[in-house]
């Protein structure tokens, strides 16, 4: 709630609106109701020069609330306005569509704030949260589409992991590349084989998350993405740079 100082006068005493008023029928008291009346405020029942500058900060977190909601409105606004995503997420059903594109929005918002940070990971939570932002969050839009879609309940945290597994081998994969633009996603110190491990972990994780799914549509869609990884991981540790085509065809035909 915002309040004005009122009219009590330099060290908030009324003494100098009492010598104005005092050949008036007005008392100070009269004279400070009448003018916060016209203003539309409250006054403190006790202040000094000033009103407390507490309500500065109340006020500016009301204004900074307001200003980061407004941003981020305007900025999914932005994103789904733009033709691929607009005319892709036309296809989303009705009942499910909020979210999807509540997801979208959060994402784009997350690679700008890495584009912004020079896509430059220092330390295993920065990895986490980079690898939740591009993936796992996709793992948990993908169950909620499948709790929508057959009612299907998984486990989130394994979700997340899956995501997160699937875009570990991707940046095993795109490492050089990625150096030479610039954008090194190894945190400080890591070795190729701590970000292998880290790949297998989460991997692990999908395995678990898949195994629980019972057999239908959801499933078959999710053990594709899963084995071409696994695979793409082996193929990495060997030396290879990539799955050839007959073994992509040959793990698709599964």
């Amino acid at each position: 709630e915002v309040r004005g100082k009122g009219m009590k006068g330099a060290v908030g005493s009324s003494a100098s609106y009492a010598r104005a008023l005092k050949d008036s029928e007005m008392t100070p008291a009269e004279m400070d109701a009448l003018v916060m009346e016209q203003l539309g405020l409250e006054a403190f029942p006790i202040a000094t020069q000033v009103y407390p500058r507490k309500q500065n900060v109340r006020v500016m977190h009301a204004l900074a609330e307001l200003a980061a909601s407004l941003y981020r409105m305007a900025f999914d606004i932005r994103i789904l306005q733009s033709p691929p995503i607009g005319e892709w997420s036309e296809l989303a059903p009705e009942p499910i569509a909020a979210r999807v594109y509540d997801a979208t929005a959060a994402m784009a918002a997350r690679m700008a704030g890495w584009a912004d940070e020079g896509w430059h990971v220092c330390t295993e939570a920065d990895l986490d949260r980079y690898t939740f932002g591009v993936a796992g969050a996709v793992g948990l839009l993908l169950s909620d589409i499948w709790a929508w879609f057959d009612g299907t309940r998984t486990d989130r945290a394994r979700a997340v992991g899956f995501g997160r597994g699937l875009q570990a081998v991707n940046i095993l994969r795109n490492r050089a590349d990625d150096l030479q633009r610039g954008a090194d996603f190894f945190p400080d110190d890591w070795t190729e084989e701590a970000m292998f491990g880290y790949a297998r972990r989460n991997l692990e994780l999908a395995a678990a998350y898949i195994r629980d799914l019972p057999e239908g549509p959801v499933r078959a869609f999710c053990t594709l993405p899963h084995a071409l990884a696994d695979a793409t991981l082996d193929a990495l540790a060997s030396g290879r740079p990539k799955l050839s085509r007959e073994q992509v065809l040959q793990l698709a035909g599964r």
